[in-house]
């Protein structure tokens, strides 16, 4: 007997559990602290086809939407005929995976009696791929690290022990990066075990007819969701720092029944920097936006994802040409939901947050002895850090949280662990939210020192620092961010800088804007920020009229 639409519901909700397993394998497993303690990673199963069907809710909307993408390369490239049993292909091809070097996207592909019948993918950032490191002032992708196209990692089970000799010759962390590539294999075998479990638990020998029911499910359910957003076309254009000069990002949102079209013609042309983002990253963000804010509640997979229609003409920022350098794409990226989510709040008012610090602050630090005959080891360290969130409609908005991309930010300790560094510093930023009916979120400031016998190369990749977080309906702006020594001397936003022993390397996050009129707030709200120091007496006073 068939299964029922009740039968696939059941399964639907096991296949989360199974794609959870998958990325907790991965958290897990992984060497690269990027994964194990800010989950930058993503994990799902796909469909013969290369649809996904069901992904883990950890990992980053960036990696997850991206690689909705990529597991159809994989399938055109590997070709259906050199598709066997055992095998694990690979690939951190910007442009076929998730818009950088350092994110690494593995691919099994499930096999059941002997029969294929979809594949599990899954995708890491790792903290060294080789080239200049992580950072945005390469001229082209070719200076970033070493690019492996699709390809196999194993063969019938069998691991491709020269493209391992190649990897460990290219990078500066053999070890922690090969250990990384075994462990996004071993998160997809993880989850095969799960699936093969649960598929002799329901009786079902392939994936066809569950794949056609979550899938048509979610379209339809994303189509109606569209419906119901007026029609028409918005516009909304935002400018952010960009590494040399100012980027223009616009976009022009046209609704019509149950279409939707996200379009940045318009947008500021190519970089001559790493700041520039592939178009499948550009995508991945803006349907992230969209969906957040018109169907939050269906499932996240191809059919979901397949409504939004998102584009932007070759050859602007946004949609970068091969071979530019793209290593910092995430700055633009995470900026791509305050764009979409300006042009659809013309549509639906009252929806949507006021923008927010959005951009990751990641700081990637090359850390290297005071003295070169000291015989101490070079050292590579990653660290995530979040600014404040924009005010919502009816609350205020997140600090030091991580939107859109919804990693964690890294524990000190655990930071600390990985190389000769202090973090003297981490605490809410006063007075960083935007003034409003809804405050905004507070950025951070944290300070970074080098330990005895090393200074330290840091790579910038920072933004809202000549551009804050704009309000919304009456809102004011977040605070600016900055990027300075301890003792105020001015650093550069972008590029890679030194700091040298005894000197601390300051980062003053930027805050969320705020959501309405400042005078609508409650005073008594005002009054509970001022005591819980998140303002400042001057703020209180000057923005929402709080009297002595």
């Amino acid at each position: 007997m068939s299964p029922t639409s009740i039968d696939y519901q059941i399964m639907w909700n096991r296949l989360i559990a199974v794609v959870e397993e998958q990325a907790t394998t991965l958290i897990r497993t992984a060497f690269s602290t990027s994964v194990r303690e800010a989950g930058d990673l993503s994990a799902g199963l796909f469909d013969r086809q290369g649809r996904m069907m069901a992904q883990a809710v950890t990992g980053t909307p960036g990696h997850v939407n991206a690689m909705a993408e990529s597991v159809t390369h994989f399938v055109r490239e590997i070709g259906p005929q050199n598709i066997l049993e055992g095998d694990v292909f690979i690939t951190n091809d910007p442009w076929m995976g998730t818009g950088h070097l350092h994110d690494i996207t593995v691919v099994s592909p499930a096999f059941r009696d002997g029969r294929h019948i979809g594949f599990f993918a899954c995708t890491a950032h790792v903290v060294d791929i080789g080239g200049r490191g992580f950072g945005p002032d390469a001229g082209e992708v070719y200076e970033e690290g070493l690019l492996i196209p699709i390809m196999k990692f194993a063969e019938r089970g069998e691991v491709a022990r020269d493209l391992i000799r190649l990897v460990r010759a290219n990078v500066r962390e053999p070890d922690q990066v090969v250990g990384d590539l075994y462990s996004l294999a071993a998160c997809n075998a993880a989850g095969d075990r799960r699936l093969q479990a649960m598929m002799g638990e329901f009786g079902i020998a392939d994936l066809e007819g569950l794949s056609e029911f979550i899938i048509e499910t979610s379209r339809k359910a994303t189509h109606a969701a569209i419906a119901k957003v007026p029609d028409g076309s918005f516009r909304h254009e935002m400018q952010v720092d960009g590494y040399d000069a100012p980027v223009l990002m616009k976009v022009r949102l046209d609704i019509d029944g149950d279409r939707l079209r996200a379009d940045f013609d318009g947008t500021s042309g190519m970089s001559r920097f790493g700041v520039n983002c592939p178009e499948v990253y550009t995508r991945a963000y803006a349907c992230y936006g969209l969906k957040c804010a018109i169907a939050p509640e269906v499932p996240n997979n191809s059919g979901s994802l397949e409504p939004f229609e998102i584009t932007a003409p070759e050859g602007c920022i946004l949609a970068a040409r091969r071979p530019a350098p793209v290593s910092v794409r995430h700055v633009l990226g995470h900026l791509v939901p305050d764009v979409v989510l300006g042009a659809l709040h013309q549509a639906l008012p009252g929806t949507v947050p006021a923008e927010g610090a959005s951009a990751l602050w990641n700081i990637q630090i090359s850390a290297r002895p005071s003295d070169p005959e000291a015989g101490l080891p070079n050292r590579e360290v990653l660290m995530f850090n979040s600014g404040g969130t924009g005010a919502r409609p009816a609350l205020d908005g997140l600090s030091a949280t991580a939107f859109p991309s919804g990693v964690s930010t890294m524990s000190v300790e655990a930071t600390e662990h990985v190389g000769p560094i202090t973090v003297w510093r981490k605490d809410l930023r006063e007075g960083s939210g935007g003034a409003g009916a809804q405050r905004g979120g507070l950025g951070q400031v944290i300070e970074i020192a080098p330990r005895a016998g090393y200074d330290f190369w840091f790579n910038a990749m920072f933004d809202r620092v000549e551009h804050p977080a704009r309000g919304r309906d009456g809102g004011g702006p977040g605070a600016p961010g900055r990027v300075e020594l301890a003792d105020g001397t001015p650093l550069r936003s972008k590029g890679r800088q030194l700091v040298r022993n005894g000197q601390r390397l300051r980062l003053s996050l930027p805050g969320g804007g705020g959501y309405g009129a400042p005078q609508d707030r409650d005073p008594q709200r005002v009054a509970e920020d001022l005591r819980a120091g998140l303002i400042t007496a001057e703020q209180a006073q000057q923005d929402y009229g709080l009297k002595d």
